[in-house]
């Protein structure tokens, strides 16, 4: 990476951490409102950014987890903000965040990977028992909180009772875990780049460690700025 890179992603959290803390004691006003949406913009991405870094370097499976639950972060913590500041108006919007997602990741976002690899590739590999593995567990998740709610009867069309709730938590928490120790330990294999792959179709240079220590504080810098950006603004 260049200077400019470099400078450019450890400053934009730590600026963003700044003005988190400026923004809680400061008067509310337009400018600042506007400073802190561009601040949360930038936040996220190098959070993104330094989430690869540190996948990067811990490799695959791992470095798949990382970037998923970095993610995984930033979208909460947005809808959580919005839900807080919308009130019972808001309370579907979870459901309407994931159905997107799911949609949004398993046709466009996929679609264009496969589009522009094909493009750039000719042909690409890949491996189809992860991916099989991936696929049973989406599916799982997406039927019990996107699909059950409709044919449920205990409560009104499209709603958890709280017995139901905590089942489909408890349920949903397991597939997960499942789907990670499948993924990280009895079927690791499954996850990672098939045996046919060059090192150059595989990644570049793993990071240092010291460079992957310091991007995980930042990470860790810019997720706490996403959080608490959202907050404000919200």
């Amino acid at each position: 990476m260049n200077r400019w890179t470099d400078a450019w992603t450890w400053l934009v959290p730590l600026l963003a951490a700044l003005l988190l803390a400026g923004a809680t004691f400061m008067t509310p006003a337009a400018w600042l409102t506007a400073a802190c949406a561009i601040a949360l913009i930038g936040a996220v991405i190098a959070a993104v950014h330094h989430a690869e870094v540190v996948a990067h370097r811990v490799g695959e499976p791992f470095g798949t987890l990382v970037l998923a639950l970095a993610i995984t972060v930033i979208e909460v913590a947005l809808i959580i903000s919005m839900m807080l500041a919308g009130g019972p108006d808001k309370a579907t919007l979870p459901r309407d965040t994931i159905f997107s997602a799911v949609m949004i990741i398993t046709t466009g976002v996929v679609g264009v990977c496969l589009l522009v690899g094909g493009l750039h590739h000719h042909e690409q590999s890949f491996q189809l028992a992860g991916a099989n593995s991936a696929l049973a567990a989406l599916v799982s998740l997406a039927g019990l909180v996107l699909v059950l709610p409709a044919f449920t009867t205990s409560a009104g069309e499209g709603v958890y009772t709280v017995s139901q709730l905590v089942f489909v938590a408890l349920s949903s928490l397991a597939t997960w875990g499942v789907f990670v120790f499948v993924q990280t330990v009895r079927h690791r294999d499954y996850f990672l780049p098939p045996a046919n792959a060059s090192d150059e179709d595989q990644h570049a240079s793993p990071p240092t460690n010291a460079q992957a220590w310091a991007s995980f504080g930042l990470l860790l810098v810019a997720l706490v700025s996403v959080v608490g950006l959202a907050k404000q603004l919200s």
